[in-house]
């Protein structure tokens, strides 16, 4: 998805009846522990969930992300989605099962609306592609290798289970005002859609980047054939 579709957006449409907001980083830091709440929610791959799925019995691997989706479903339903949905109202979807298909899907009845695999895919895709997200497509060898997925999952759980939780939105904010190549404000900065600070700091990651290098390239210590055209080029475009 290229960075044009969603640079000067503030919602992007999955379909006639769905879409995906894309709010003002001071709307996220008013909802934040809410709002991160509902994109791990709509993009966590079983693989992401080891430990509770480990814990209720159910083999991660198993899993499609789909299906973790309507595992977690009636949990999300009580979500405040506002800020990712909109006026979608999910508290009126139950699962149904497509005639055509057989599938499972969800329905609200009232309205006729309808969320099945692909149209959750769609969200999951847009919501990693605000938020530099990436799907994690790891799966075991084999069963020796899943134990130990599983087994360093439920150590580093343990080790986080009494971490505090840390705004990571703000810390970024911070180093980001603080940075002479970010032109925003502490003020300023609550303006920008999630989308425009993102692909901001990806931007000035990678214009420090260049300069490192260009500084290796003039100190000699770093050979200049050796670098590829994108690594030369800091206006290159930062979407993946």
């Amino acid at each position: 998805m290229s960075t044009i579709n969603l640079l000067y957006q503030s919602r992007y449409p999955i379909n006639d009846n769905i879409s995906v907001e894309i709010p003002t980083v001071g709307q996220i830091l008013d909802h934040e522990d809410d709002y991160y709440s509902v994109i791990n929610a709509f993009t966590s791959m079983p693989i992401d969930m080891i430990v509770p799925l480990d814990d209720a019995g159910i083999d991660f691997t198993s899993l499609t992300e789909w299906d973790l989706f309507l595992l977690m479903f009636n949990g999300i339903k009580g979500m405040d989605t506002h800020l990712v949905l909109g006026d979608l109202d999910l508290s009126r979807f139950e699962m149904n099962i497509n005639e055509q298909n057989n599938s499972i899907i969800l329905l609200d009845r009232s309205n006729g609306f309808v969320i099945d695999r692909a149209t959750h895919g769609k969200i999951a895709s847009i919501l990693r592609t605000i938020h530099h997200l990436k799907k994690d497509r790891r799966k075991p060898a084999n069963e020796e290798a899943k134990q130990y997925m599983i087994q360093r999952a439920h150590e580093k759980a343990r080790r986080q289970k009494n971490r505090k939780t840390v705004s990571q939105l703000e810390s970024l904010i911070i180093a980001m005002v603080n940075c002479e190549q970010f032109k925003y404000d502490f003020d300023g900065v609550r303006d920008l859609t999630i989308y425009q600070f993102r692909e901001s700091v990806r931007q000035v990651i990678r214009k420090n980047d260049y300069n490192n290098l260009m500084h290796g390239v003039y100190s000699g210590t770093v050979n200049v054939k050796e670098l590829s055209q994108d690594a030369m080029n800091w206006l290159a475009s930062t979407t993946q």
